[in-house]
């Protein structure tokens, strides 16, 4: 048996009833480690007294803002990293953080077990014990979900009632969400049935598209090597910018996206997402590479893209496939200085400018007007080359023909496309 579990705590519904349910079953000290991430001040406020008060040792309470935009979001960012088409991957980043910091704190106090609160259904056990395989194969896991008798999330609130322990979810209004700088994530309620449309009072960082301002706003967003680095001309940190953008973008309700995703144990989930400022920063990062890489360079780091995003979607940050891809990205990116400037509008971005000294566009070469770097009459010697292999099948195809036109035989040729569509 355990002496001291270390517990990754939020003060949420799931870890509050975990440290008197870990007291209780294990009869071992737990240390509780609360990562401030961004999710607001009023998250964490009180959350070192309750987690005392629910029977903790201690509760560490770590600040990782910076550590989390640095290390992590702008590298997402910079790959190019969206998940089942939509999702910008604002839980699944911060979760091998997280569970860093836990290892650290588990070392510190000579911890001989860690413990989380994620359910057995989802895909954060999975990022918290990828890590831990990693960075402590030597301390058992605990995952009171998998173990316990509690089975749903009104069993849950049924055992904080009945020890006292002060919680926000109730079985009326029973969201669950998950806050950091990057997003705010909502599943459960109304939300389990995909037909049913998000309740408007369940946002809480984009205002309705329809009530955001009548005029638009324009933002510039400056970049260095690829990395945001200003907001409309003003250079910001990375905690700072991301703030900023999330305050602008969610003024005009942009940032919000409704999904239905693939959970990595192999069901299907609907979740809400708001993530104003990252829905800029995507926007405008791939709209710079447009201007500043070459296709082929673009196609290749196309075909990573996803890639990249299953591996943090999936938990697998710490490992030689993420350091691989982050070196390809990294040289992509040497050259992506520049600015973007988008257009809001009732939860819609546009781009309306872009610019940078080591953009690819040049007007000299794609002028209509009269230009004397480009020789047009060029183009015929490209094409001809560009159209051979056409060439060389129908010539094949004709000789074929007259072939067996002379030894009164039909050729064995293959249907036009345009002859086997309309036979269908």
């Amino acid at each position: 048996m355990p002496r001291t579990i270390v517990l990754a705590y939020s003060g949420g519904l799931d870890t509050s009833i975990i440290v008197p349910w870990l007291r209780e079953n294990y009869d071992a000290r737990v240390i509780c480690v609360a990562a401030d991430i961004g999710q607001g001040a009023g998250e964490l406020r009180g959350v070192r007294e309750k987690a005392l008060a629910s029977g903790a040792e201690e509760c560490y309470i770590e600040d990782l803002r910076e550590e989390f935009v640095r290390d992590f979001i702008f590298p997402t960012l910079r790959a190019g990293a969206v998940y089942n088409r939509k999702y910008l991957l604002g839980t699944a980043m911060a979760r091998p953080l997280i569970a860093k910091r836990q290892v650290e704190i588990a070392r510190r106090v000579n911890a001989d077990a860690l413990a989380h609160g994620c359910t057995g259904k989802g895909n954060d056990q999975v990022r918290f014990e990828m890590t831990f395989a990693t960075l402590a194969p030597d301390l058992p896991v605990i995952a009171p979900w998998r173990e316990w008798s509690i089975r749903s999330r009104e069993d849950a609130i049924d055992y904080a009632n009945s020890r006292g322990i002060p919680i926000a979810a109730t079985k009326e209004k029973i969201y669950s969400r998950d806050a950091n700088l990057w997003h705010l994530s909502h599943e459960g309620g109304n939300l389990e049935d995909p037909n049913s449309a998000p309740k408007p009072d369940m946002f809480m960082l984009t205002i309705e598209p329809s009530d955001a301002p009548d005029a638009p706003e324009d933002v510039v967003i400056g970049f260095e090597r690829g990395t945001p680095v200003s907001v409309n001309g003003k250079t910001l940190g990375p905690v700072e910018l991301v703030a900023a953008l999330n305050t602008i973008g969610g003024r005009h309700g942009v940032g919000r996206i409704d999904l239905v995703e693939d959970r990595m144990v192999g069901m299907k989930s609907r979740g809400v997402y708001e993530t104003p400022g990252g829905t800029l920063l995507y926007t405008a990062h791939s709209e710079l590479e447009q201007l500043v890489l070459d296709r082929r360079t673009l196609s290749a780091k196309d075909l990573i893209a996803p890639r990249y995003a299953d591996l943090v979607y999936e938990g697998r940050w710490w490992t030689t496939e993420r350091e691989a891809y982050d070196a390809f990205v990294n040289a992509t990116q040497e050259r992506l200085s520049g600015t973007v400037t988008l257009r809001l509008y009732k939860g819609s971005v546009a781009v309306v400018g872009r610019q940078s000294e080591h953009a690819l566009y040049d007007e000299r070469f794609v002028t209509f007007g009269e230009d004397d770097v480009y020789q047009q009459s060029d183009a015929a010697g490209f094409i001809r080359l560009f159209a051979l292999p056409a060439r060389v099948r129908a010539i094949k195809d004709q000789e074929l023909v007259a072939a067996h036109s002379a030894g009164n035989g039909r050729p064995s040729l293959p249907e036009p496309a345009s002859s086997v569509l309309a036979g269908v």
